[in-house]
């Protein structure tokens, strides 16, 4: 299979859909890579890297897509992008269709195959692609958290670990999966008072098995939420329901009773969002203030430790790319539920529920469509 590897063109995004090694593997197997030229070149990946694993470079980011039957990227393709996807393509990306009417429709329009990372599943129901990004994310949050907690960037000036004599900050965790462990993980490390909320019971058990006192576990009601948050230095807002749109779980309302210059962090943006004065960013403008209320919503919050990412995403992509490009599209789909899941549209269709039930588009089923 043709495979092909753009540089990203999202603003501030330097990842890369495949690494060098990655490119060797699917060479490897009789496949061909061409990978546009300086894709990788600000993580420390120059275009004789994938000379040497075997990939031909293309200098524009058209032939790319035009020579390539399995386009691998990172992030959802941009506008200027969509003139590119054609109805005999594969994309595998990040696409995070739920909030993205706009992107939907360009890519029902132009007939192509896309698959999700953010849906393709595991064995035990997890998301295997959408856990690294998730582990650097979470550590991120707090990490960002902090810097806008910072006087110089309108923070209330705390310091997350407090020291001797003076209290430590308030981090509230909205969602006790991946990103909300690995942003517990990073708060505690630092020395704050952290408190997660979840509405499984069985995950609010494993995390207390997981932190025993170091953190505090609480089940999302209305009148625990407006408590704690109005209490909080730092919210990190962590919850996702695969495929759909965010739910809501900070009103405006809400964020008018917290502190002036406590910081909130969405990582759920690329879903929507999870606090009703969220709005996307930027890596080059990436906070705004609402109600005194610093709001810190990176669409790509990975993309700053873009090498760090690259590596970890690879890990976890390869095998799907290899599956697809060995067996082709239709078979790797009927022979691995974990990649169909991973299907979102098709043919002109939706095939994910959970975004047909987002952007309001008729729905059709893997098996109807593979019939």
């Amino acid at each position: 299979m043709r495979i092909g590897v753009p540089k990203e063109v999202k603003i501030h995004e330097y990842r890369v859909g495949m690494t060098p090694s990655s490119v060797r593997e699917a060479i490897s197997r009789g496949h061909s890579v061409n990978v546009q030229s300086n894709a990788a070149i600000k993580i420390g990946i120059s275009n004789q890297d994938y000379i040497d694993a075997g990939a031909q470079i293309v200098d524009k980011a058209e032939d790319i897509w035009r020579n390539s039957e399995l386009v691998v990227k990172v992030k959802e393709p941009q506008e200027i992008e969509y003139s590119f996807l054609r109805n005999d393509q594969i994309l595998f990306t990040y696409l995070h269709l739920a909030p993205d009417r706009k992107q939907a429709n360009a890519l029902i329009k132009s007939g192509c195959s896309a698959i999700a990372y953010e849906t393709v599943t595991d064995d035990k129901g997890g998301l295997p692609l959408l856990a690294p990004m998730s582990m650097v994310a979470g550590r991120m949050s707090i990490q960002c958290g902090a810097h806008f907690l910072e006087i110089s960037k309108g923070g209330r000036g705390q310091l997350l670990g407090g020291v001797p004599g003076v209290p430590s900050a308030k981090v509230i965790i909205f969602g006790g999966g991946i990103v909300g462990t690995n942003a517990a993980k990073m708060a505690v490390g630092l020395g704050a008072d952290v408190y997660i909320f979840d509405l499984n019971p069985y995950r609010l058990a494993e995390l207390d098995q997981m932190f025993g006192t170091s953190i505090t576990t609480l089940y999302p009601t209305l009148d625990l939420i407006e408590e704690k948050v109005i209490e909080a230095d730092l919210v990190i807002g962590a919850v996702l329901v695969p495929g759909a749109s965010a739910p809501r779980v900070v009103t405006e309302d809400l964020v008018k009773k917290m502190k002036k210059g406590s910081v909130m962090v969405d990582v759920s943006i690329d879903q929507g969002g999870c606090f009703e004065t969220s709005r996307g960013t930027t890596h080059d403008d990436p906070s705004y203030i609402v109600h005194d209320v610093i709001h810190y919503c990176v669409t790509n919050m990975p993309g700053a430790v873009a090498r760090t990412s690259t590596y970890a995403l690879n890990n976890s992509t390869l095998p799907f790319i290899l599956n697809i490009a060995d067996k082709g599209l239709r078979n790797s789909l009927i022979n691995d539920q974990n990649l169909a899941n991973g299907l979102n549209i098709f043919s002109g269709n939706v095939i994910n529920k959970p975004v047909s039930d987002s952007l309001g588009l008729p729905y059709k089923s893997i098996k109807e469509i593979l019939n």
